[in-house]
């Protein structure tokens, strides 16, 4: 099946383009960005060999509808979505951190606390917790930014300012923004039967000193969620959570001897398993959003969206 994994768009203006794990983003002129979810499939820092069929058009579709759900309460670069695969927004200078913000001792919380941690990113966890037990208070546990195949690392509040990543007034509107989003997150996933556990949030400031929210948000690769039936339930007797989330990527690498350490080998994925994880994602969407998936046309993608996005600039 037809994928888009890797773009050569030369559009109207174009200054540069930025590669990242997932999105390529092209700046134009007049502060315009183009920012294109690939196909590409992220786990463990690391970019799969091959792409995963209609993963970007749902991460755009369900960033895009969390955007339009959030710009009450937060501000956002976005301006259009000319294109299943793409969304058209103002032009941001990126804080070079992630705002990772927990609810639940899941995932990388929950490795580290297996490994006998009790302080993440200058944050402490209490004794006693087990996997998937809800924090008392989300936690925020920021990660730098890294370039396309390197690691993300864990940082502390204080050593992001200390090193002047961000300084301590923009970050005190970056932490107050994520709280802002996670508690609006929560609210819309209860209404789908489901639970926020933990997700990022990025930022930029716009060419005017305006700090905006960019990228995805409450996408399953940026987010993980569980189901709100039975979760009770399962922690009483220790059972693994029911969730919607790229975990089960993770977690297959993981059983195949791969997490992104050195030394590893991606294992391959075959056509099977690939279509297999589309459908999953198919699913993520349909449950994130309360909505049916409508397929986009994937006969010629490159030239569909050069279509679009030529179309919708003319407008801008």
């Amino acid at each position: 099946m037809n994928t888009i994994t890797d773009t050569n768009f030369k559009f109207p203006k174009q200054v540069n383009v930025y590669k990242g794990k997932v999105r390529e983003v092209y700046r134009l002129e007049d502060d315009i960005m183009v920012m294109v979810a690939t196909d590409r499939l992220s786990a463990f820092d690391v970019v799969m060999p091959k792409g995963i069929p209609y993963k970007g058009q749902i991460l755009n579709q369900i960033a895009t509808k969390m955007m339009n759900e959030t710009a009450d309460i937060v501000p956002n670069w976005l301006l259009a979505t000319p294109d299943a695969n793409v969304a058209i927004g103002h032009a941001c200078e990126p804080f070079k951190v992630e705002m990772v913000i927990r609810g639940y001792m899941s995932g990388h919380a929950a490795r580290e606390y297996k490994a006998g941690k009790r302080i993440l990113c200058g944050v402490a966890m209490a004794e006693g917790l087990k996997e998937n037990d809800k924090f008392p208070t989300p936690i925020i546990t920021p990660a730098t930014k890294a370039e396309m195949g390197d690691h993300d690392e864990d940082i502390s509040r204080e050593d992001i300012i200390k090193r002047g990543i961000v300084s301590e007034e923009d970050y005190k509107q970056l932490e107050a923004y994520t709280y802002a989003l996670f508690n609006r997150g929560t609210e819309i996933a209860a209404k789908r039967g489901l639970i926020l556990v933990d997700t990022k949030y990025e930022f930029g400031k716009t060419k005017d000193g305006k700090i905006v929210l960019i990228d995805e948000i409450h996408t399953p690769d940026s987010s993980r969620y569980f189901y709100t039936d039975g979760y009770a339930e399962r922690q009483e007797k220790g059972e693994a959570q029911k969730q919607l989330s790229k975990e089960f990527v993770r977690q297959w690498l993981i059983s195949n001897n791969f997490q992104g350490l050195e030394g590893q080998t991606v294992p391959v994925m075959s056509d099977e398993y690939i279509a297999t994880v589309s459908e999953r994602y198919i699913e993520l969407y349909e449950n994130i959003t309360g909505e049916t998936f409508v397929k986009a046309d994937v006969t010629n993608i490159q030239s569909r969206i050069e279509t679009n996005v030529l179309a919708c600039l003319k407008t801008l």
